[in-house]
């Protein structure tokens, strides 16, 4: 499986342009793409899924041309969009035998089976009965999650996916991802939260005002950080430059002010100790730094 982006533009009526020149390769496994809100994520995600034609530019899903076989993109897709929304008077088991019977799983046993395997690895098992819309937030976002994968997709694209998930859920969904990419299939996970990537993401790319800043693994984003990531043991009035003056990553008491996590160039401060990045100091070093001076 292979999905082939080239000079892909998004212009809206109102002028405002959302996508500018992607150019992208995606292939088997899991691919990250991250970015702020804002950045252009949802766009292109509406376009792969075929609910948006872009304005310009060229997408190819395995030897299908977007614009010409979208009834056969359609057939290899699983999406959970990031404003999922149910029928409200179906009740939870109801709504996720509709989704597999719209994915094409006919037979009634079968689809039923299908339905209580996934009400299973979602943890909505003992909710079957309750309406959809009577769901938690999290809940919601499991159900979404489950109807998109619940036809054995090829290709999965999930937008924003663990918005509203706890830190449990959060683990289970990505659980539920990893052993997906383990076969042969494509998943386009859009997030804005960096734990979401460094997980499960073997290839990814940063989108920033409708631009891809980057392109390659999360190891490769991170070695570009080295030499820029900083710990600083500070207090007092040059704890307030700090904060003026860098990206903070994190901020801990101590007990003479605070131990202080930022990234930047070059560190104005006595005790800065130069550390090990992560994938949450590269992309905020990213952003901060390198897309607004042009220096990547």
């Amino acid at each position: 499986m292979k999905i082939q982006i080239e000079h892909l533009d998004k212009i809206y009526k109102n002028g405002k342009k959302a996508l500018s020149d992607v150019n992208l390769e995606i292939e088997n496994g899991m691919f990250g793409l991250l970015g702020p809100n804002g950045a252009g994520k949802s766009s292109l995600m509406r376009i792969l899924v075929t609910l948006m034609k872009p304005s310009q530019g060229k997408v190819n899903v395995n030897g299908y041309d977007l614009m010409k076989n979208r009834g056969e993109i359609r057939k290899m897709l699983g999406y959970l969009p990031q404003d999922f929304r149910f029928f409200t008077k179906l009740k939870t088991w109801e709504f996720l035998s509709y989704a597999a019977g719209l994915s094409g799983i006919r037979n009634k046993k079968e689809r039923m089976e299908k339905v209580d395997e996934w009400l299973e690895k979602v943890g909505l098992y003992d909710v079957r009965e309750r309406n959809a819309n009577k769901l938690s937030g999290g809940m919601k976002r499991r159900l979404g999650i489950a109807q998109a994968l619940i036809g054995d997709p090829q290709i999965v694209v999930v937008d924003e996916p663990t918005t509203g998930l706890d830190p449990e859920e959060r683990i289970r969904f990505r659980n539920i991802l990893s052993e997906l990419s383990q076969r042969d299939v494509i998943i386009v996970l859009s997030t804005h939260i960096v734990g979401d990537i460094s997980s499960v993401c073997q290839d990814l790319a940063l989108l920033n005002k409708g631009k891809v800043e980057f392109k390659g693994s999360p190891e490769q984003l991170i070695n570009k950080t080295k030499g820029h990531v900083w710990q600083v043991s500070t207090s007092g009035i040059e704890y307030e430059m700090l904060k003026s003056e860098y990206a903070i990553i994190s901020t801990i008491p101590s007990e003479n002010g605070w131990e202080v996590q930022l990234v930047g160039d070059n560190i104005n401060a006595k005790n800065a100790v130069e550390i090990e990045p992560n994938l949450e100091h590269a992309y905020v070093y990213f952003m901060e730094y390198l897309t607004n001076q042009n220096r990547f």
